[in-house]
């Protein structure tokens, strides 16, 4: 039968106190912050699609130059003038080892123009980084749990 050590019992104890399935998915719902203000933006809700693929949607606008309820004026398509509140903006994701989800495609409802998107899981599932790529080129917003 083996033992736990006195030290491993005290890192078991430092680790964040998430539950078990907040600390390994992304699901749930996050804060996203603003790259220019550092404030926060809106709430979106990661969910777990009939595919087995990761998507989320906004759920709260928080802060926006363009009133309380903006429409996304610069999307095309189905999302073109539509209400950016229940708007799904990420989709696609796929898990891609422990904590980190890639594959998918991301919305910025703010220049209306797709990217490529990774998630990954960070501070021990208190974050999320969400990337939104072109070619080689990505860039990372850190959101955080709500």
């Amino acid at each position: 039968m083996r033992t736990i050590t006195f030290f491993a019992m005290l890192a078991l104890l430092a680790l964040p106190m998430l539950p078990a399935h907040a600390q390994q998915a992304a699901t749930g719902r996050w804060t996203t912050i603003d790259d220019a203000t550092g404030k926060p933006k809106s709430v979106v809700e990661i969910y777990q699609a009939r595919d087995g693929s990761f998507a989320g949607r906004v759920t709260e606008v928080l802060d926006t130059k363009h009133g309380p309820d903006p429409n996304c004026i610069k999307c095309s398509g189905s999302n073109k003038d539509k209400p950016i509140k229940g708007m799904v903006i990420l989709w696609g994701l796929k898990p891609d080892g422990a904590g980190h989800w890639s594959g998918g495609r991301v919305l910025d409802p703010d220049n209306g123009k797709t990217y490529k998107s990774k998630l990954e899981l960070l501070d021990g599932g208190r974050k999320l980084g969400m990337s939104g790529c072109i070619a080689f080129f990505c860039r990372q917003q850190v959101w955080i749990r709500q």
